[in-house]
Formats: C-alpha cells, sequence, structure tokens
C-alpha cells in the first residue's frame, strides 16, 4: 500500500496549538457538507471535486491525441494564460527533465505562449518555430481573452504559411467551451480538434481536465497515474469528517489560525527546483480564490536553497508577518553521491561518500529550525516522491484546502472580479471600440 500525503504541524507549536487547529478544522467540517451539497458560494463551479472519476471516460482520446502530435510534429506550443497554462506547466516542470530542451536524444518538446503580451518574446519564438515542425494546443474558454488571444493570431498566421491552411488545422487542437464564444466558432469553421472546458470548473482548478491533461500527456507523463493519485486524495478529504485525519481540513485551519494571529504572508517552500511552477500554480490558486473583498492571506513562494542567499535573510529577520508552507519531498529521482578529493580544499571531505539527497535534507532540516528560532511558523507537507501519483494527491489535496478556506474566509472561492479591472483599462487606452470615452479619462490621468 502507498503512503500519502501527510502534514506536520510540529514548528506551530510556539505560535498556534495542535489542539487549536484540530478545533478549529472540526467546526470548518460545515464547509465540507456546503461543498458536497453545493449549497454555498460559487456553487455553479464544483465540477473538480468529482473530476477524478469524471475525467476517466476521456484519458483515451487525450492519449489518442498526445500520441497524434508526437507522431506529426517535434514540438507543440500550448497557448494559455492562468489556469490555462500554469497547471499544465506544474506538472510537466515537476516530473521532466531538468534539462529536456537540450537533450540530443529528446523527441517533443511543449513550449508555452500566450501567458504574456511580450513582443521579443514571441518574436523570438517564431524564430525558432521557423526551424520547427509543430503543432499548437490553444486553450480558452472565450477565445477573446487577449494575452492568448494574440499569440494564436500570431502562430495560427505563422503555420499556416508554412504548412497551409488545411495542412495547419490538422496541426491545432482547441480547448474551450462546448457551444459557445470565438474560438468555439472558429475551431468549427476550420475543422480543429477540440476537447471542452466544462461549465462548471474554472480555469484555476482545471488541471485535471484537458486543460492540463493533454499537454502533460504530449510530454510522455502518465496521467492515469495522476488521476489515481487525485483519486486516492479525494477519498481521503472530500467526506472525511474526522478533523485529525483529513489532511485539507487540517491545512486550512491551520493558515487562517495563522492569520488571525497576525500572519498575512504564506510563502511556499520548495527544496527541488522541479516544484516551481508547482508554486506558481500554486500562488494563482490561493491569490485569485481568496483575495478579495479585503480579506485572504497573500501567496508568496521562493527556492531553496537558492533563495536562501536572497530573500532568506528577510524571512529569518524582517517583520513577522509572514508563515511558511515547505513541500518535503522524501525521495529523489536521481542518485548522486559526493566525490572524495585527496586535497580537501573546499573542506568538502566530511561528505564524501553520501548523497546529495542527504545534504539538501539536512539544509532543509536546518532552515526550519533556524526560521523556527525567529518566529516563523512553519506548515510542513510531506510527499514520498515527486512523481504522477503524489503530484496528483497535491493537486487535490490544495484545492479541497483551498474551497474550505475561502469558505472560512467568508468569500467566493471560485470568482475573479478583480482579475477584469486591468483589462478595462487596457481596452479604453487602446481605444477598443466602446471604451472611447473611458480612453480620455485615463489618458488624461496619465
Amino acid at each position: 500500500m502507498k503512503e500519502n500525503l501527510n502534514i506536520n504541524l510540529k514548528n506551530l507549536s510556539k505560535f498556534i496549538s495542535f489542539e487549536e487547529v484540530i478545533a478549529h478544522a472540526q467546526q470548518s467540517v460545515r464547509h465540507i457538507d456546503t461543498l458536497n451539497k453545493g449549497t454555498g458560494q460559487g456553487n455553479d463551479f464544483l465540477g473538480w471535486l468529482s473530476l477524478p472519476d469524471d475525467i476517466l471516460p476521456q484519458l483515451d482520446r487525450i492519449e489518442k491525441t498526445a500520441r497524434h502530435l508526437n507522431s506529426i510534429s517535434d514540438t507543440t506550443i500550448v497557448i494559455g494564460i492562468g489556469g490555462s497554462y500554469l497547471g499544465a506547466r506544474a506538472v510537466i516542470e515537476a516530473m521532466s527533465h531538468s534539462f529536456s530542451s537540450l537533450l540530443k536524444n529528446k523527441h517533443h518538446d511543449v513550449i508555452f505562449a500566450g501567458q504574456n503580451i511580450s513582443e521579443d518574446y514571441l518574436a523570438e519564438l517564431l524564430e525558432l518555430l521557423d526551424g520547427r515542425n509543430y503543432s499548437i494546443v490553444v486553450i480558452s474558454k472565450s477565445g477573446t481573452t487577449t494575452e492568448p488571444a494574440l499569440a494564436f493570431r500570431i502562430l495560427r498566421d505563422h503555420l499556416e504559411k508554412k504548412t497551409g491552411k488545411q495542412a495547419a488545422a490538422e496541426r491545432i487542437i482547441a480547448i474551450t467551451d462546448a457551444k459557445r464564444g470565438a474560438l468555439r466558432a472558429e475551431a468549427e469553421a476550420n475543422g480543429y480538434e477540440t476537447f471542452i472546458i466544462p461549465d462548471d470548473i474554472g480555469g484555476r482548478y482545471s488541471v485535471l481536465t484537458p486543460v492540463g491533461l493533454l499537454p502533460v500527456a504530449i510530454c510522455g507523463l502518465d496521467i492515469r497515474m495522476l488521476i489515481k493519485g487525485a483519486k486516492s486524495m479525494e477519498e481521503i478529504t472530500r467526506n472525511n469528517k474526522h478533523a485529525e485525519t483529513n489532511p485539507s481540513l487540517i491545512y486550512a485551519s491551520a493558515r487562517n489560525l495563522l492569520l488571525q494571529s497576525g500572519k498575512p504572508i504564506e510563502i511556499m517552500v520548495g527544496f527541488n527546483p522541479k516544484l516551481h511552477f508547482f508554486s506558481e500554480w500554486w500562488k494563482q490558486l490561493y491569490g485569485e480564490s481568496e483575495g478579495k473583498d479585503g480579506k485572504g492571506i497573500f501567496p508568496a513562494s521562493v527556492d531553496f536553497t537558492t533563495d536562501l542567499h536572497s530573500l532568506g535573510q528577510y524571512i529569518q529577520d524582517g517583520q513577522r508577518i509572514l508563515f511558511e508552507t515547505m513541500i518535503s519531498v522524501n525521495d529523489p529521482v536521481k542518485k548522486l553521491t559526493v566525490p572524495l578529493e585527496k586535497n580537501d580544499s573546499d573542506q568538502l571531505n566530511y561528505l564524501a561518500g553520501r548523497r546529495l539527497s542527504e545534504v539538501n535534507h539536512n539544509a532543509e532540516l536546518g532552515t526550519t529550525l533556524a526560521h523556527n528560532d525567529g518566529n516563523v511558523p512553519i506548515i510542513k507537507v510531506n510527499i514520498p516522491s515527486l512523481d504522477e501519483f503524489y503530484t496528483g494527491q497535491l493537486i487535490y489535496f490544495f484545492e479541497m484546502a483551498c474551497a474550505i478556506s475561502g469558505y472560512i474566509l467568508d468569500v467566493n472561492p471560485f470568482d475573479q472580479p478583480g482579475v477584469e479591472a486591468y483589462k478595462k483599462n487596457m481596452f479604453a487606452l487602446l481605444n477598443k471600440p466602446g471604451f472611447e470615452e473611458a480612453g480620455k479619462k485615463l489618458k488624461e490621468r496619465l
């Protein structure tokens, strides 16, 4: 039997007691009922709850499409922003070779676009693609979100000029709304193969839909094991009303008690650089879900030990307004030992013959002790290894905890009204039809 993800609250004891966390978690069980009954805020976006089962009928076609794209191209450009980008990249970066794009025996590259409006980025991407045999996966519910829509227009034009319009259409996969929107209309007009973004699943909760699973499958990763891990965490959390054995309840309660004690900033910590984009996905999940109505914990992230030599100073000695959540991975995939040097000029022979993972693990323990001594509360999320199964567990664990935490804060964890503010200003400044008057007023302010 596989071990499961677990939480260690030992390094919270100076700030809040385990008993307080469990009592709060037991009071928060009602939010699980609210989610399962669909009676809370945002109850039209709860499709993610049952995704580990609901997505199973689509896995064959997702895998078939991934094999097809691998067979006709050497590169796939995945176009999307926010949840249409971060979930897939988080999973891919967590389990792919750190230097996969540089390996001589590589087979297929996945490159992301549409997550920014940088002219240099897209122009340089086109320079690369001049010499590549590539396909496109475009992800957008509406087809009109500025960043991915611009990238798709430019890349589709490039691909059509390179291969011809009909051949390009056979290399474009659209993941979009079932019936509505500009991308749906374009896909039907041009004959693109399509996958559906369910109406009841928001972008940041969509990694276990085709939005995340198709790019992950294109990279050759095991999407069935990813779903299996998520399913196991669903069984542990979704209907578990025993606070002490429900990690999502415990995490949601612990972080909210820390907020109440004057800690409004949460820093996600990883000691493996492969977790960098997982932290980026987590930041979107929690920032967009909780940051509204003047409420919420501000999500930040660091990569240790790298950032111990920069931001580590502030975490150790700066304002005591933050806490850390560490993802601790027990076993690395690779094995590397420290060699013995005859003259020992770097004074590292005491480590000779020992695995680098042992050094990294002790750096993690040393950091935990130092930061805790510096009055930083630390929540540890432990997983045995960084593979598809445990990544699936992490995804569902954080999603469930996020929904519970949003309800604890009494906000809708499934909307994002603040995201529209910059868009309206940008449209006005660009003189988009219908925004002319607003544009004049904004330009006067500038």
